[in-house]
């Protein structure tokens, strides 16, 4: 059959994140983390594990490595553990944590492979958030200093720096949801770290640039969950509005467009103070960018609810106003996660982002699915339902090209099988299979699909 070829040197890649995988969590000089504490506190990960070893990638990573290169991956996006490079999360660095990522590196170069590192993938220093963490401004001047610091001693290993991952996650999950580190549920707190994070993200930008290299790219990576109205009264119309402003509108319009929504700080100011937002903050984050990070996973379908409504918004808690939205559902075939598999979701995020705002080159820097993985009576594992995931999306990701959109690479997520967070070991996202308790790697079925499209450069058909 005929390829659907990407365009010449489409950035082929694969993602993982630190305390995800790397274990380790007091070796060489690495100081606790929020995810170290809460994942300790019973109840809050849903298998009862931890990041104590994870995938021993710290150990192993030169397996990993190899692994990557039978892929045939041309990029790595993985995260710089805060607590390994800075323990207390401000003073002098720890030499060895930052050895540790020279070595991983220079092992990815070796194998023509793109190290792209991502500053803050939600480990903040336990030490930060005992001083006060995210909710307080000095949070993102001690991520600053953070840039600066792992940037000096990194800059000559990586090219490609990403500031955030996902910062709704980092600041409504964390500190509104209460479903991720460190568990707080306080709706103001949450709207003052995401401020403070965006800070962050512009402060280390602006510090970056003012010393960087020629060959140096900086970005964000952001995770949208595209809005579908699932009725059509007023009522409903206004529910997704505002699920869509303080979803996606929230983190886009201070990084691309130097503003908050007008509707969404209307909708938040009858809730609690702005007074967080100060004059220049918003110029600071403001930053240009040489790539943006699309984390695309599925869409957010919507409608007015009310108080007896059935499943609300993310329990109504994860954003203020929202508490009398319901989630609906578009019929759509559901993931191991109860997640809907939407590839046209994402045609549609990649079109209205370029249409919408003045984008800098966008990658997919996150998009999978979990599944319920286990090794056969062959030894092999088996995940037809990911490698079909992979092929519709990789499938809407060729047409937004065709329809114009600036899109340079995919990284799906993830290389491997990982400490998921909240759902600790039982949720499964890896192209490879890991075995928790001997360590073993085995390629699933999705890995050996990945390299035939890398290979070929395109899907089928």
């Amino acid at each position: 059959m005929s390829i659907n070829k990407f365009p010449e040197g489409f950035g082929w890649g694969t993602a993982t994140a630190s305390y995800q995988i790397e274990g380790a969590v007091a070796q060489d000089g690495r100081l606790p983390s929020i995810w170290d504490t809460f994942s300790h506190t019973p109840g809050k990960i849903l298998d009862g594990t931890n990041g104590d070893r994870a995938c021993d990638h710290y150990n192993r990573y030169e397996a990993d490595v190899d692994l990557m290169a039978d892929l045939g991956a041309t990029y790595y996006r993985f995260s710089l553990a805060w607590p390994r490079i800075q323990p207390d999360g401000r003073g002098a660095v720890n030499p060895k944590g930052v050895d540790f990522y020279k070595r991983l590196v220079d092992k990815l170069r070796s194998k023509g492979i793109t190290p792209w590192a991502t500053l803050y993938h939600w480990d903040l220093p336990q030490a930060l958030q005992d001083a006060g963490g995210w909710p307080v401004r000095d949070c993102a001047y001690w991520f600053e200093d953070y840039a600066a610091l792992a940037f000096e001693q990194l800059r000559d290993h990586i090219d490609i720096w990403t500031s955030l991952n996902e910062p709704i996650c980092s600041s409504f999950l964390s500190y509104s949801l209460g479903e991720h580190a460190p568990g707080w549920q306080d709706p103001a707190a949450a709207l003052r770290a995401s401020h403070h994070l965006l800070l962050g993200h512009g402060l280390a930008l602006q510090h970056w640039r003012s010393v960087a290299g020629p060959n140096h790219q900086f970005g964000i990576t952001i995770n949208l969950s595209p809005v579908v109205c699932m009725g059509d009264t007023a009522a409903d119309r206004d529910a997704a509005r505002r699920v869509d402003g303080i979803t996606n509108r929230w983190f886009l319009d201070p990084v691309l467009k130097g503003e908050y929504p007008a509707d969404v700080l209307a909708d938040l100011a009858q809730f609690t103070s702005l007074d967080f937002i100060q004059p220049g903050d918003l110029e600071i984050i403001h930053q240009p960018m040489d790539a943006f990070g699309l984390n695309y996973y599925n869409r957010a379908p919507v409608k007015a609810g009310g108080p007896d409504a059935g499943e609300k918004w993310r329990g109504g808690i994860m954003a203020l106003g929202c508490g009398d939205v319901a989630t609906a559902s578009q019929g759509l075939p559901v993931t191991a996660r109860g997640w809907e598999i939407d590839p046209a979701g994402l045609v549609w995020t990649l079109k209205w982002l370029t249409e919408t705002y003045d984008m800098p080159p966008i990658w997919i820097t996150e998009n999978g699915s979990a599944w319920d993985d286990q090794v056969g009576p062959d030894g092999a594992v088996h995940d037809p339902d990911r490698v079909k995931f992979l092929e519709a999306h990789f499938r809407a990701a060729r047409q937004a090209i065709d329809e114009g959109v600036d899109l340079r690479g995919y990284f799906p997520w993830s290389l491997m099988d990982n400490f998921e967070w909240a759902f600790g070991e039982s949720s499964r996202f890896g192209m490879v299979y890991i075995d928790y308790e001997t360590q073993q790697r085995i390629p699933k079925d999705s890995f050996y699909f990945y390299r035939d499209v890398i290979a070929a450069g395109g899907v089928e058909g």
